[in-house]
């Protein structure tokens, strides 16, 4: 595997760490900005929906521009964005420093992701993106613990400040390590009319709303797993960090698994997943109470969630084959509408004084409507003749051909 593939997992690690770390510092980041529980939880829905708008923006924006001086200037402003956040005087401030990073992010997500994706064979895209997909797992092991640590002993404000360190830290990979690649030219030169064209394949529409129910039905507990430990679990606020760090274990197992068997058994590896979750959501949503089982039922969510992974983002760059930089972008931004509508309805039960509970119902219902939508994809990989999507082993004779693989989210 080549070494800027790990070095944009290491970016991934700094990315992922600020977009997720929130879970941990909800608690004293809402009790210092004077803001209730829902929304503290809003900044987590902001960066998704900067994420949303950045990724295909972005991508489109930057489609013809060399793709490593744009990882570097999308970086430096993602770091930018987390010194704005550590230094935010007021809840506005810190919540556009949220949105701008998360532009930064999105924009970083989309072109690493063709980056990377050029430079693997096709029977190498899961395992690739498995490792773009670590880096947001192990943010889930150390980063976000180290960020509830942190808010919970230096304050919340410390958490951005050791983003920024990492985001410094990733930079300097990026600038040594990835290797310089020219926009195409004549008739390979890069073109958003016809990268467009793949929004007129179902395939492609599936795709993104099995990511984004998935993305949804993860986040929406996720998001409020803190408060659900110590209100409900009856947790000490300072369990939270090492439960975090177990969900993020369970992740990484998961992605590594699923790395590992979703290039030969793609639809078999998502329906396995996205329905353990639907299980284990509706167990938590039951046995809440218990702090035993929540903390071990965060680490299965971590494992089902992110054992889905590395066969959603493949298959994205599957159907969208055509479009390398808008399938990355795609991933991206289904991923984070997932990201967006899993807290904000949870935000809703939250706010109708259902209780943390009730989160778990939301996402256990969430994963069961993706179920279902992988359920018609594959009848309909089934039922069309010339379909993309590869649900077995790759073909022999593209085993030596260029490739794309995914990053995100999810998921992201």
């Amino acid at each position: 595997m080549p070494v800027a593939v790990y070095v944009l997992g290491l970016s991934v690690f700094a990315l992922g760490t600020s977009e997720f770390m929130l879970a941990g510092i909800l608690e004293p980041l809402a009790r210092d900005m004077d803001v209730s529980i829902p929304k503290a939880g809003l900044l987590v829905s902001a960066f998704a929906i900067g994420m949303v708008v950045g990724a295909p923006l972005l991508a489109a924006a930057t489609l013809k521009l060399p793709r490593r001086t744009t990882l570097i200037a999308l970086l430096a402003v993602f770091g930018l964005g987390q010194v704005a956040g550590a230094l935010a005087p007021t809840y506005s401030v810190l919540f556009v420093s949220r949105v701008v990073s998360a532009l930064a992010c999105a924009g970083f997500w989309a072109v690493g992701a063709a980056v990377a994706v050029s430079l693997v064979p096709v029977t190498a895209r899961a395992k690739a993106m498995a490792i773009m997909v670590g880096g947001l797992s192990i943010a889930n092991i150390a980063g976000v613990p180290a960020g509830a640590f942190l808010g919970q002993h230096a304050g919340w404000r410390a958490a951005f400040w050791a983003v920024a360190a990492m985001s410094a830290v990733a930079l300097v990979g990026v600038i040594a390590l990835v290797p310089r690649t020219r926009p195409g030219t004549g008739a390979d030169a890069p073109s958003l009319r016809a990268e467009l064209r793949i929004y007129a394949d179902r395939q492609v529409w599936l795709a993104l709303a099995q990511i984004a129910l998935n993305a949804a039905a993860v986040f929406a507990l996720f998001s409020y797993l803190s408060p659900l430990l110590t209100d409900t679990a009856g947790l000490a606020e300072s369990w939270v960090p090492y439960v975090l760090g177990l969900f993020g274990l369970g992740a990484l197992i998961g992605t590594a698994l699923g790395g590992r068997i979703a290039d030969a058994h793609l639809f078999g590896t998502m329906y396995t997943g996205i329905a353990a979750s639907t299980v284990v959501l509706a167990v938590l949503a039951l046995v809440a109470h218990n702090a035993v089982a929540a903390i071990a039922l965060a680490f299965l969510l971590g494992f089902t969630a992110f054992l889905t992974a590395p066969a959603l983002n493949a298959r994205m760059f599957n159907v969208a084959n055509a479009a390398p930089t808008l399938a990355g972008a795609t991933t991206t931004a289904s991923f984070n509408i997932g990201n967006t509508l899993g807290p904000w309805l949870g935000g809703l039960v939250i706010g109708a004084g259902w209780g943390y509970p009730a989160v778990a119902w939301v996402g256990a219902l969430l994963a069961a409507a993706a179920v279902a939508v992988t359920a018609v994809a594959a009848r309909l990989h089934r039922t069309t003749a010339g379909s993309r999507v590869v649900t077995g082993a790759a073909p022999a004779d593209t085993a030596g051909t260029a490739a794309k693989t995914a990053a995100d989210t999810t998921a992201r």
